[in-house]
C-alpha cells in the first residue's frame, strides 16, 4: 500500500478550503462586479434622461437657429418633428428593449409551452394571450413556436390565442405608446389587443378546424428548451444589451423611414384632409384602415411615428388603432409564413376573425373617445 502524499506546509487533512479572495476594503469580486454593473446603470440612466428632457430644445435650436427654418412654415414643421422624434423614439426604444431583454431571459419555448399544456380551454386562452404579450416572438418567429404548441397536445384555439397576441400586443409598442401619448392610449392599446387574442382563439378553439393542419405538423418532434439553464444578473445584464445591439441595430432604419413619414404627414397633410378620411364621422375609414395596414409589413416602432402623427392631424382613435393593429398582426409575410404549416381556409378563418375584433375595436373607440 502506497503511503499518502505529505501535506504542504502549514495545511492538514482537515483544514477548511481556503476563504474568497477580498480586495481592500472588504469587496469580494463578486461584490465589486456588481457594484459596477450598478454604477454603469445610473450613470446610462442619467445620460438618458438629460437627452430625453433636452430634446424638446434641442430641436426647436437645430431646426430654427441652426438651420434658420421660418417657425410656422411647413418645411420648419416638418424638420422639427422628425428632429424631436427620431432620438425620442430610439431612445425609448433602447430603454424598452433592454428591460424586455432581461425579461425575455426568464422564458424558453419549453417553459412558456408547459404554462399553457393542460390548461382548460378558456383559462388557456387567457394564459395564452398573457404570454404572448412578455415572450420574445413576432408573428414570424411564433410560427415554429406554434408547431411544437400543436405537436405536444395544446389546443389550436389556445394556440391561436398565443399566435394573435405575440405581435398585436408588442411591448415595444406598448411602451411606445405611453411614452408619446400616455397611459390612456396604452392601456387601450393592452386591453383591446388582448381581448381580440382571447376572444379569437376562443372561436377558433370552437370551429374545430384541427383538419386544416398540415398533416406533417403532428409527426413533427416537440420543441425543447435549455434544461436547467440557470442565469445570474450580470448574465441577464448582458442579455439585455445584447436584445439592445440586436433589435434596435436592426429597426433603427425603419424608425427612421417611420418619423419621416410622420414628418411629412405633420407639416404638408391638411388636418381637414386628414379628419375627412379617418375621422369619426366616415364609417368607411376603420374597414379602409384594415385594408391599408393589411399589405404593409412593419413592425411597431416603425408605425408608431406614423401613428403620432395621424392622431395629430385629426383621425380618429378608433381607425388609427385599427390601422396600427392591422399592420402589426396581419401581414402578407405572415400569411406566406403560416401557409407552410396551416391549410388556405384556416389561414383565411384566422384572417377574417381577427380583422372582424380589430374593426370592431375601432369602431368602439371612434364612438366613446
Amino acid at each position: 500500500m502506497n503511503p499518502e502524499p505529505p501535506a504542504k506546509p502549514g495545511t492538514c487533512c482537515c483544514s477548511n478550503p481556503p476563504a474568497p479572495t477580498t480586495r481592500p476594503g472588504g469587496c469580494t469580486p463578486a461584490n465589486t462586479g456588481f457594484v459596477r454593473f450598478l454604477g454603469l446603470g445610473i450613470a446610462a440612466a442619467l445620460v438618458w434622461g438629460v437627452l430625453y428632457w433636452s430634446l424638446g430644445s434641442i430641436a426647436a435650436w437645430f431646426t430654427y437657429s441652426l438651420l434658420t427654418l421660418e417657425r410656422g412654415s411647413r418645411l420648419g414643421s416638418s424638420m422639427e418633428f422628425f428632429v424631436y422624434e427620431s432620438p425620442k423614439v430610439l431612445l425609448l426604444l433602447v430603454l424598452v428593449v433592454f428591460g424586455v431583454g432581461i425579461v425575455r431571459s426568464f422564458f424558453t419555448p419549453e417553459r412558456t409551452r408547459r404554462v399553457l399544456f393542460g390548461r382548460s380551454e378558456l383559462v388557456g386562452n387567457l394564459l395564452a394571450a398573457l404570454l404572448g404579450i412578455v415572450t420574445p416572438f413576432c408573428s414570424c418567429s411564433a410560427v415554429p413556436l406554434f408547431i411544437g404548441f400543436v405537436s405536444t397536445g395544446v389546443p389550436l384555439g389556445v394556440t391561436f390565442s398565443f399566435l394573435i397576441s405575440a405581435p398585436m400586443v408588442n411591448e415595444v409598442a406598448l411602451v411606445l405608446l405611453f411614452g408619446l401619448f400616455g397611459w390612456k392610449v396604452a392601456a387601450l392599446y393592452l386591453c383591446s389587443g388582448l381581448l381580440i387574442a382571447i376572444v379569437s382563439g376562443w372561436v377558433i378553439g370552437r370551429l374545430r378546424m384541427e383538419s386544416y393542419i398540415e398533416e406533417w405538423v403532428f409527426s413533427t418532434r416537440p420543441i425543447t428548451g435549455l434544461p436547467g439553464e440557470q442565469l445570474d444578473w450580470p448574465a441577464r445584464i448582458r442579455a439585455g444589451r445584447a436584445a439592445v445591439k440586436e433589435i434596435v441595430g436592426n429597426v433603427w432604419l425603419y424608425v427612421l423611414i417611420g418619423v419621416g413619414a410622420g414628418a411629412g404627414i405633420h407639416g404638408y397633410v391638411p388636418e381637414d384632409f386628414m379628419a375627412s378620411i379617418m375621422g369619426r364621422g366616415a364609417w368607411w375609414s376603420v374597414p379602409l384602415a384594415v385594408l391599408i395596414g393589411v399589405p404593409m409589413y412593419s413592425n411597431a416602432a416603425g408605425i408608431i411615428p406614423i401613428v403620432q402623427a395621424l392622431l395629430g392631424k385629426g383621425a380618429a382613435l378608433g381607425t388609427v388603432l385599427a390601422f396600427m393593429m392591422s399592420v402589426i398582426a396581419l401581414s402578407l409575410p405572415e400569411a406566406i409564413i403560416l401557409r407552410k404549416v396551416l391549410k388556405p381556409r384556416l389561414i383565411a378563418t384566422f384572417f377574417g376573425i381577427v380583422a372582424l375584433g380589430i374593426l370592431i375595436v375601432g369602431y368602439l373607440f371612434n364612438c366613446i373617445m
